[in-house]
Parts: structure tokens; sequence; C-alpha cells
């Protein structure tokens, strides 16, 4: 029951109308359709009276905040939600930031084909309907040496639709130690139990040998199927069954070896001392017959789930009704099939690709990089902030190279006038936010996620923090 001087600050409160009239409303009126800005001046006095009730408040807010509030609101309403950041946290694949920054050639072709009608659908030569798979298949295969592929939304959806198409209620054996969580809580066997496969587990958590795959094959095994551990590492006392083994078995009985190589790479990284993971085309050679991995990862491409391996399987999933569902547009496309492209020549895709460039930076290029941005961060803000280079480790992310730490230099950030939280807080809601990694008293800024023209935009952010 509200008190005599909630009630009291409730009818004090203006009418709609009253709040139309206020000059704050004035330019929204004139931008947008009435009913908007009706909407918004409902919200804000909705919004007054909870308070009022909801908080004990009986405080009277004027009218004049009560019309900022709503053309903040409108404000709000349409800025957009979706805006660049500044990555400074070092962290190459960072799932929350987008992961995969798309190459400059990869970017111009989704703008190309995003201002003018394009033959996504449509084959050129004869004037006929074609195939949306058509436009990265062969460079797929080119690349990775297999005999067909296709490209579906995402990996997940890759994983499951290759159950569903090709084990529905059949076996699929699978070792305990690779039954993976990947992100927002999606679980590998719960992904197979949507698909109407039959989860068979064999081994233990740490040792899998290929006697255990072969006791575990029935009249109703399917599948076998391998899930690369690109998200996290087992060590000590390991085994696991090999590619080719598993192979083996897998002609022997007539069955599929899938492999969800989740991350997947065409990249050699490994000539640089960097993690062992396999690229795309040593898994093909090794015999797997399906493999699966993401596009938004080391392949450094757009969000997309790309399956690759023997032709009967690949038609298979082609033909299916599921593969409507799970398809990509032309902007997934155009952006995928530039980034391929940058790989038929190994320097230009570590050249022009942001995820492999950012990956290759050695220490003593990053230990230069921060001096420039420490720089431009002190001419900004004066005596505002103590800044140090320090040396640090960046991590791949999304995924990615579990437990390995590339060297690098950050720049040590510390307010002098404001605490670091609130520093922090203020760099998000600058016109350019800016994202670092926060420790227990300073802000460390990674140069390894910038690049060379992002540092004056970093240094114009932490103006604009200081001074709001």
């Amino acid at each position: 029951m509200p008190t005599k001087q909630q009630r009291e600050a409730l009818r004090r409160l203006p009418a709609v109308h009253e709040l139309l009239e206020r000059p704050e409303l004035a330019p929204w009126l004139e931008r947008l359709p009435r009913k908007w800005v009706t909407g918004a001046v409902s919200d804000v006095l909705a919004m007054c009276r909870r308070e009022i009730l909801e908080n004990g408040n009986s405080g009277q807010p004027s009218p004049d905040s009560l019309a900022v509030r709503a053309a903040e609101s409108l404000l709000h309403l349409t800025q957009p939600r979706l805006k660049p950041v500044l990555n400074a946290t070092g962290i190459v694949l960072h799932t929350n930031l987008g992961r995969a920054v798309l190459s400059r050639a990869a970017a111009d072709a989704v703008s190309r084909v995003a201002l003018s009608a394009c033959n996504l659908e449509y084959r050129l030569e004869e004037g006929v309907r074609g195939s949306r798979h058509d436009h990265v298949e062969t460079l797929l295969c080119q690349l990775t040496g297999a005999e067909a592929a296709m490209v579906v939304n995402n990996n997940a959806a890759a994983v499951f639709h290759v159950l569903r198409t090709l084990a529905r209620n059949r076996e699929v054996i699978v070792s305990r130690g690779q039954l993976v969580e990947i992100g927002g809580s999606f679980r590998v066997s719960e992904i197979m139990g949507e698909s109407g496969a039959r989860l068979v587990e064999v081994g233990t958590t740490n040792k899998t040998r290929i006697r255990d795959y072969e006791q575990a094959v029935t009249a109703d095994t399917a599948v076998l199927m391998k899930v690369h551990t690109s998200n996290f590492r087992i060590l000590g006392f390991t085994q696991e069954t090999s590619r080719e083994e598993m192979a083996g078995l897998a002609r022997r009985h007539d069955l599929l070896f899938f492999e969800d190589l989740g991350s997947g790479i065409l990249y050699d990284l490994k000539r640089h001392g960097i993690g062992d993971e396999p690229t795309v085309r040593e898994c093909v050679e090794a015999g797997v017959d399906l493999l699966s991995f993401s596009g938004d990862k080391l392949l450094g491409g757009p969000q997309a789930g790309i399956l690759v391996g023997r032709k009967e399987w690949i038609d298979r999933l082609k033909k299916h009704q599921l593969t409507r569902s799970l398809r990509v547009d032309k902007f997934t496309l155009a952006a995928l099939e530039a980034t391929l492209r940058h790989y038929l020549d190994p320097e230009e895709a570590a050249r022009e690709i942001p995820t492999l460039r950012q990956i290759l930076k050695q220490p003593d290029h990053l230990r230069e990089a921060a001096s420039r941005l420490e720089e431009a961060i002190r001419r900004h803000s004066g005596e505002a902030l103590e800044t140090e280079i320090v040396p640090s480790h960046s991590e791949v992310g999304g995924g990615s190279l579990p437990g390995v730490e590339l060297p690098t230099h950050c720049v040590a950030v510390f307010p002098r006038n404001l605490s670091l939280s609130r520093l922090d807080r203020k760099l998000r809601q600058v016109t350019v936010p800016v994202i670092g990694r926060v420790s227990t008293d300073r802000l460390f800024l990674d140069p390894r996620t910038l690049e060379e023209p992002d540092f004056p935009r970093v240094a114009e952010s932490f103006r604009e923090a200081l001074q709001g």
C-alpha cells in the first residue's frame, strides 16, 4: 500500500502530453514518428512510478530530468547496438568480441555482394540455376585435398547435420576423453543426443586404445567419431588412438570415420613453433572420411561450419532436407571465398588474414609497438595516467590452441585521479570502446590484437574517457 508521500509523488508526475512539449524532445518529434516518442515518454513515467513504489522513493523528479531520460532512451534506440570495439585484450579470437576479424579482401567481397544482385544460385556460363555450394567447394578441395566440400552456418550445426543425416537411430562410437563442452554450455554428447544418434562411449578419460573402439563395433554401428580436443588438453598419463588406426578400423568394418576438428586450420603454425594443431590437409591424408571445422577461428574467416571429405558422404549431406535449414547466405560465402583465396599463397595468408598476422607477431615487434601505443596514450592523457611497458603473454582464444602462450609486451595503465574500475567502465562507454585486460591494480593493453592505425583511436578513446 503506497504511503501518503508516495501517493503525492505519483500525483505530481507530469502527464505524457506535458512532457512531449519539453524542448529536449522537440528534435525527436521531428525525426521520429510521434508514437515512438510517446512510447519513450510513457516508459520513463512507468519506470519512475515503479521507483517510487518499489524503492520507497517519494522524491519528485523534475519535468526536465524526465524529458532528458526519454531523450536518452530514444538516442539509445536509434544508435547501433552492434558496434566496432578496439580489442586490446591480447586474445586473438575473443568469442565475446566477435572472434576472427576479416581481411580487407573479405570485407570488400561482402560489401560488393551486399550492394548488388549476385550469382548466388545462378550459373553464369549456362544461364541456369546453380548451387551456392559451388562458390567455395573447389577452393576447399584444392586447399585440403578432400574430394568434396560444403558449408553450413556453424560447426555445431555441421556436427549435428552429419550425425542426424548419417547416423540417426544408429550407434556412434566416441572416446570418453573427447566428449567436450564447447561455448555456451553446449556439449558434444547432447548435440549427439538431439541428432537421434546413439552415443557409445569407449575407453577412459585419459586413455583410449584402438581395441576399445573395435570391441564396441556392432551391426548397429554407423560412425567412428573423433573429436579433436582443440579447446583443452589432458596431460600426463594419456594415450589417444591415431587417425590412421581409426581410418583402418573404419575401412575394415565399412564405417564412416568422422572427425569434429573444432577450430580447423589450413596454415601450419607448427612450422613457427606455435602449438601442435594438425592442418585439415594432414587429417584428410591420415584417412579421415569426413571432417568439420569452424570458419571464424584459426581459419580467420566468417562464422561457418565447413565440411570436407569423401564425395559420397558430402553428396548425401547436400541432398538432405536439413541442409536448407542450415545453409549460409551470400555474405558468408563471399567472405569465406575471399579468405580461402588468401591460402592459395601461404605467405599472403600470413600477411593478409588478421588472425594469422596477429598470432605470428614477434615479441620484438610487439615491444616496439607497445612503445608507440604508450606514447600515443601519453600525448592525449597528460598527467592523468601512469604507464609502463611490461612483458606478458597473449592467447589465441576462441577454444583454439589451449595452453599456448604467445610472448608479448603490454602497456600497463594506472589512473591517478579515478579508480581502475571506473576507467575501465568509461572506456567501454566512449564513442569507440576500448577493451583491455584488467588486473588487480592496472589495465593491460596488448598490441598483439591491435593494428598500427588503431593506436591513435585508442589514445582518443582514453582522452574521451578521462574528460567525460
